[in-house]
């Protein structure tokens, strides 16, 4: 291994490690180094395909993409993905192992050591710096036997530590001073310094309490960061993105907020549109009259349909359907759509369901899990949505199950390796469903989909231009990297690159 590392830690889930690993990230790479983002086991349920159809966060492809490189499974080893409240979908080096309880894996994971050093390894070869994030916080002592995510991984690695907190939350100078009172002495002396995040207001107000910081911790404060309003892909539920919202906007798109709603990153592009006010909505009362109502995807296709049913919410779907608003599903939301959901596998719990029905489709769940990236192009398409006609579509899929059409008529077809195209998803009237994610990264795709809902609703839509997301997401990197960069003591943390644990 020849590459110097940083370990950026959190004294609980949510406090902003992803974000300010990102922007570390890019402020490293702008200054010259070739930097990797490492987070040797994750567990969200946004994730991502890599170039070689292998699975792994979405969080570390954010954070490769600051650092300007391909993301691979090795920045992301170990991810788990949540399928009930005591159990995840375990994914390692891109592949699923298959589903876990949490007692089971707990006791398996010190097994991954070897993956996660060998990932490590793969990746200390070929770059100046990695950045580590832990995940959740050092202090959870009922956690610490076997650690493989904070302390445990820094020892692994001989990393220096960064400790940060979310001023946001409330309670800062308890969240840190407290966790350094819970690690053991060895694991003191690898904290490098602190960082106060999401702070808003007047620094120098703040400037007796990092003193204490200083005087009860024993290290540096090395910055305090704004709380920085950027739209960048979030990687879980903690999500302020998940929130109701939406505003006076000439377009109303409503988002189903399912219990185990998985890749809602799907829709930042939509929500960028200057004339769509998307919002998320979890009660019948919330989903009012929309333009376009989309059934994200999901972990756990049976379990959010069946919550789908009981909080009303189908009922009120159906009823928009029935008027004649545009229904769109992706993934689990398009599985729902159809007539029947079986697992005869057990891969969800077994059993079969009744779907909403509104497409003539049937899905059994199976135990491949398909990853791959896709491209093509939408077939013609009938309905509100008939804008999207022989319009390029790119993405990725990450599925089990194989649903079959038993009439309606393909959206898209998507081209195979050996240059043919396969039909793929289900239309029938303003009802739509399809696997792919990331549909809506293509500006076509949002100026169609926006002109198409303007023009129902007898508005002028020749004005309409989508955000080219590619760029976008480089400018959101570079104020991410402005941001970090003037609020952070960049010299004394490249000194503590540079000289290590």
């Amino acid at each position: 291994m020849s590459a110097r590392s940083l370990m950026i830690q959190g004294t609980m889930s949510g406090v902003g490690k992803s974000l300010l690993v990102a922007g570390l990230c890019r402020v490293l790479a702008q200054d010259g180094l070739r930097v990797a983002p490492f987070k040797s086991q994750n567990m969200a349920l946004n994730s991502a395909i890599t170039c070689e159809g292998l699975e792994m966060g979405r969080a570390q492809v954010v954070q490769a993409e600051a650092a300007g490189v391909e993301p691979v499974v090795a920045m992301n080893p170990i991810l788990l993905k949540p399928t009930t409240d005591m159990g995840s979908q375990v994914i390692v080096r891109g592949r699923s192992l298959g589903t876990m309880q949490a007692r089971d894996y707990f006791a398996f994971r010190h097994t991954l050591k070897d993956e996660i050093m060998a990932s490590y390894g793969e990746l200390a070869a070929s770059y100046d710096v990695i950045l580590i994030e832990g995940a959740g916080s050092p202090a959870e002592v009922n956690l610490k036997r076997d650690d493989i995510v904070n302390m445990g991984l820094a020892q692994m690695v001989d990393a220096p530590v960064a400790l940060v907190g979310d001023i946001d939350r409330g309670g800062v100078f308890a969240q840190l001073i407290g966790t350094m009172m819970l690690l053991e002495e060895d694991e003191r002396r690898r904290v490098k310094g602190s960082v106060v995040n999401k702070f808003r207001g007047d620094v120098t107000i703040l400037e007796p309490g990092l003193d204490i910081l200083r005087e009860k911790m024993g290290v540096p404060v090395l910055g305090v960061v704004p709380y920085l309003q950027l739209d960048i892909d979030d990687e879980d539920s903690l999500s302020d993105r998940l929130r109701l919202r939406g505003g006076p906007c000439l377009i109303d798109v409503a988002v189903i907020r399912l219990p185990k709603i998985s890749n809602f990153t799907d829709f930042i592009a939509l929500e960028a549109a200057e004339e769509v006010g998307l919002r998320y909505v979890s009660r019948p009362a919330e989903l009012g009259n929309p333009d376009l109502i989309i059934i994200p995807g999901t972990k756990s296709t049976m379990d959010d349909l069946r919550w789908l049913r009981t909080s009303g919410l189908e009922a009120a779907v159906l009823r928009a359907a029935d008027r004649g608003c545009a229904v769109l599903g992706i993934c689990g939301g398009y599985q729902m759509l159809g007539e029947s959901v079986s697992d005869p596998e057990g891969m969800e719990g077994s059993g079969e369901m009744a779907g909403m029905g509104l497409l003539p489709v049937r899905t059994v769940f199976g135990r491949e899990k398909r990853t791959t990236r896709s491209k093509g192009v939408f077939c013609e398409v009938d309905g509100l949505l008939s804008g999207l006609t022989g319009a390029a579509v790119e993405g990725y899929e990450i599925h089990m199950g194989r649903t079959v059409r038993s009439g309606g008529r393909p959206l898209m077809r998507l081209a195979q390796p050996d240059g043919t195209y396969v039909e793929d998803g289900c239309q029938r009237g303003n009802v739509y469903g399809c696997y792919l994610h990331g549909l809506f990264d293509q500006a076509t795709v949002i100026e169609r989909i926006v002109r198409d809902l303007l023009t129902a609703r007898g508005l002028d839509a020749s004005v309409v231009q989508a955000i080219d997301m590619a760029e976008y997401r480089q400018q959101q990197l570079n104020l991410l990297a402005d941001g970090v960069r003037s609020s952070l003591d960049m010299e004394r943390i490249y000194k503590i690159i540079e000289e290590g644990a």
